[in-house]
Order: structure tokens, then sequence, then C-alpha cells
């Protein structure tokens, strides 16, 4: 349990929020969200201890253990995997470690033998002697792989390292979680077994993630910072989306009486409750409280990007034909044999366990990369409109951000440029930013920008949701969702695959699975899971 008392942080004289006080309690796993800049970051770094308040505390439980996923991906480089996954447990690895020191010193004592008895008894107490197998589940869970659980953590790559830090952090069952961004570099299937174990884990959790799919499936609260103000609400991310989305319209329309506005909120709560009852995310954790309160929610500050694409003209009946690709990457097969016709309609999602092999097949078909084997031809009706992986070529440049949108448009007046950067959420001297200088989320909003400004009818897209905060992804969801034309993606944000697209495409170093069905149902199909099986062997 985690009680927070009249908490305030402020950073010169601008306060981010103030009176803060809440309490966190065991069973319940809490969505921290708010804009970008709110504090989502600073308010964990308090409960953690890592950063002091203006003003107010932070206290847990008696005698209660605090874990918090680690930000450091060097600070473990001379252990090995295992070892850094069972500090995660600071108490039971410091037993280890004297208990080892003991048993090792040549002249050991009766004082000695009776200092190992006690730790001997502590160990015990803390489930010790299941300790590397319970590191070793939980490696195994997050995909790293057991020849790996004795190499030192230096010789990993970034992401493996991702997820051996969030295994420290889960790693003995603590009774307060904090997880900042914890889906980060996690492939589909990784985040699936994490939602899993988060769901049914007994003790307080409190989470930032940009990905509303997680936060929908393990969160029973969300706390909403805005205003400058910290709140707390039953329900997940997305019954907070609607309902403040609700409270907007509501606002906006100024003549409608107290008790129509209370009726629809009613509504509003009892179809919500419904959906959840019938939801497939709900687990023997996330159970939605029966009593959803929306009074107290406000329309939000946020501000929402206004993504719109609108073709120019409808594709016709030939979109695309794909015959025979095939793609090595340093002498391995990414993926080999892939054939499919892209239909009126479609939105497809790529997958692969290589991401490699989703984004090499996008550049092939938009022309920057070449197959091994087969060809694809694109019908003459269509128009293509990109958001590549890595967009860093793009930005090796001096202008400003109005003169690189003005490269990518036939009108370069300024009057109609900044509606597509105001759009986009630059306004005011915002235009005349240097592109270098941008962050990685500003630039995703200018290729974003600059795809609008396309009018294509074919939108191709590697990882839409890269660098993009919840608002911009929640915008750019709503909009391809109504899309008029065919989305060809990849992306690793479960709800954007599941609520966009109606097709699915697996390649596999030995073949292609390709099913007319939504994402949800693809992954539970057992049929698909076998045929999964021998393709990736």
């Amino acid at each position: 349990m985690i009680t927070v008392s009249n908490l305030e942080i402020q950073f010169g004289k601008r306060s981010l929020f103030q009176d803060v006080n809440l309490k966190f309690t065991p069973g319940n796993c809490y969505g921290v969200i708010g804009a970008n800049g709110a504090g989502k970051s600073t308010f964990l770094r308090i409960l953690s201890g890592d950063l002091e308040p203006t003003r107010g505390n932070v206290m847990f439980g008696p005698g209660e253990r605090l874990s918090v996923l680690k930000q450091d991906h060097f600070a473990f480089d001379e252990f090995t995997v295992l070892d850094t996954v069972m500090q995660g447990y600071t108490e039971l690895w410091n037993v280890m470690r004297e208990k080892d020191a003991l048993y090792s010193k040549a002249d050991f004592s009766d004082a000695d033998g009776v200092r190992a008895a006690e730790l001997e008894e502590r160990f015990a107490e803390m489930d010790g002697w299941n300790a590397e197998n319970d590191a070793a589940s939980l490696l195994s869970g997050l995909g790293i792989k057991e020849e790996i659980h004795y190499s030192l953590m230096k010789d990993l790559s970034g992401k493996q390292k991702v997820r051996v830090l969030l295994a420290q952090a889960l790693f003995g069952k603590p009774d307060n979680l904090l997880l900042d961004e914890p889906t980060n570099d996690l492939d589909l299937e990784t985040v699936m077994w994490l939602e899993n174990y988060l769901s049914n884990y007994d003790n307080t959790v409190l989470v930032v993630s940009h990905d509303r799919h997680f936060l929908d499936a393990v969160c029973t609260n969300t706390v909403d910072i805005d205003y400058g103000k910290i709140k707390l609400f039953s329900g997940n991310y997305t019954f907070w989306y609607e309902s403040s989305q609700l409270a907007l319209r509501q606002a906006q329309v100024k003549n409608k009486k107290a008790e129509e506005k209370k009726k629809e909120l009613l509504e509003f709560i009892a179809r919500f409750s419904a959906n959840v009852a019938k939801s497939k995310q709900t687990t023997s954790r996330k159970k939605m409280l029966e009593k959803l309160d929306v009074e107290e929610i406000m329309p939000s500050t946020r501000k929402y990007p206004g993504i719109i694409f609108t073709p120019e003209r409808e594709v016709g009946n030939r979109i695309l034909e794909v015959k025979d690709l095939s793609k090595t990457v340093d002498g391995i097969t990414i993926f080999k044999d892939i054939e499919f016709t892209v239909e009126k309609d479609d939105k497809i999602a790529f997958l692969s366990k290589d991401p490699r092999a989703m984004t090499a097949l996008l550049e092939i078909i938009t022309g920057n990369e070449k197959t091994d084997t087969g060809f694809y031809t694109w019908g003459q009706t269509i128009t293509t409109a990109y958001l590549p992986l890595d967009n860093s070529k793009f930005f090796q440049t001096d202008m400003t951000l109005i003169e690189w949108l003005g490269q990518y448009s036939a009108d370069t007046s300024e009057t109609f440029l900044r509606g597509f950067l105001g759009k986009m959420l630059f306004s005011g001297e915002d235009i005349y930013k240097r592109v270098k200088v941008l962050s990685g989320g500003e630039k995703q909003r200018c290729m974003i920008a600059r795809m609008m400004l396309n009018n294509a009818n074919v939108l191709i897209l590697d990882t839409p949701v890269n660098h993009l905060d919840l608002e911009s992804i929640q915008a750019f969801n709503n909009t391809l969702t109504s899309f008029k034309g065919i989305v060809l993606m990849n992306s690793h944000d479960h709800e954007f695959i599941q609520t966009v697209c109606n097709r699915i495409i697996e390649l596999t170093p030995n073949g292609m699975i390709d099913k007319q069905m939504d994402f949800d149902d693809y992954i539970t199909n057992e049929s698909i899971k076998e045929q999964l099986e021998k393709l990736y062997k």
C-alpha cells in the first residue's frame, strides 16, 4: 500500500502538481496518464524516493518492499543476467552474498556458524532456494533464452537489457511495483505475457505507458495528471478517455439540462460496464469495478492532433499484387515464398517474430529496397504515403519546420503549410524551429503531416506509434479506423492492430499465413498457432 499526503512538486516558480492526497491499495493496478510534461515520470520518481517533493510525504505499509523498473542500462554490466535479476530483491541478494562469503572463509568460527544459521533461516523465509528458478522463469517469459542467463549484462543488446531489468523489477513479487514504460522494446508476444502476469498480480502496481491495450488489460484504476492536480478514477484508460470525451461534448452543449446530462452519463456507464463484462481482455484481476463514476471527470486540457487523410481518388480493382518474394539479411532468410493480393477495403497488419522481416517487406514494396526473388505490381489508380521506421535521413538539414514541409507541397504559401502544421500542434513561432532539434515525437508528427499532403489512397505504416504520446496515438488510431482507403502496416500496438486491421499476414522464414480476421481472433486461434510452430522451425 502507498499513501500520498499533501504532495506538491515545484520547479522554480512553476508547480507541476499540488495538494495530492491518494491511497494505492493491494490488488489494484493504477495507470498513470497525462500529457507530455504533466509529470507522470516525476510522480513515480517521488514515490520511489528518487526525487524529494517540495512538500508532503509518501508512506508505505509496515515492512513492505518497493521495486522500480530501472532505466540505467549500464548499471549491471559486470553481473550475469541471472544475478542482475536476483538483485531486484535487495534483502535476499544481500543475504545470499553474506552467506556465500561466510562459507568461503578458511577460518570459519563458531560465531560465523551462528550467523550462518540466522542467514539460512532468513534465506528460507524469503524462498531463497527457488530464487534462481524464479528468476529464470521470469527471463524466459520475457523472451530471454536460457543460453544467455549466465552471460554478462555488457554482452547483451539494448533490447535484451530492457527485458532483464523488467524481470529484475518483477522478481520476488514486491509489495509495491512502479513501472515506467515497461512495454518499450517488447514484441507483441512478450507484451501479452506481461499483461497476463500483471493482471493476476496481487499487490500494488503503478504503471506509466503509451500502450492503450496494455493499460486496459492490466489497470483497475486510472491516475490522471491534469489541471495541476492528480486525480484517481475507477476504470481503465478506455473508460477515462471515452468519459472525458463525453464530458467535453456535454460542456460544449450549453443548453442541455442537468437531468439530461445525468441520464446520458448513467447510460454511458451502463453501456461501458456491459462491454467490459463481455471483453476478451477481462481477467481474474481486471474485473471492472461495479460502480463506475464519471461525475468528477472533466474535459481534458490535452490537445489531440488533427490527423486527417483524404484520398484524392478511390482505389481501382487492381491495388497490389505480390509474387514469390524472399529476403535474406546477413545470410539469414527472414521471409520467403510471400504471395498475396491486396483487395478493396483491406487494412492489413504484417506480423513476424523477426521485426526486420516486416520492415524489409514495406521497404521493398515502397521501392526503397530490393527483393532477393519475386516481384510486386501496384495498380494504376494507386497513390501511396509511407511512414518509415527510421526517419532520421529526412531531418539531416538546417531547414526550419515550415521550409521542411514546403519541400513536399505544391502550395508553399505559409498560410497553407501553417494549417497542416497547426493540425500537428505546431503553432506560433514553432514553425520556425530547426527540424534537426525536434524531439522524436515532433519528428514523427512532421512525417504524418508530410503524409497528409499526399492525399494518398494507400497508407504504408512501419510502427506508426513510435515516439508518439497517448493523445497522438489515439488521434492516429481514430483516423485509420474510418480511413476510406487501404492500410498496410506493421505495429507493436495491440489496440492499433485490433481496431484498424481486418486481415493479418505473418511472414516467416518458411512461408506465410494470410487470414481475413481480426487480431484477437488470430492470436487465440489454436490451428494458427500449430501452423506457426512448423513455419518458424
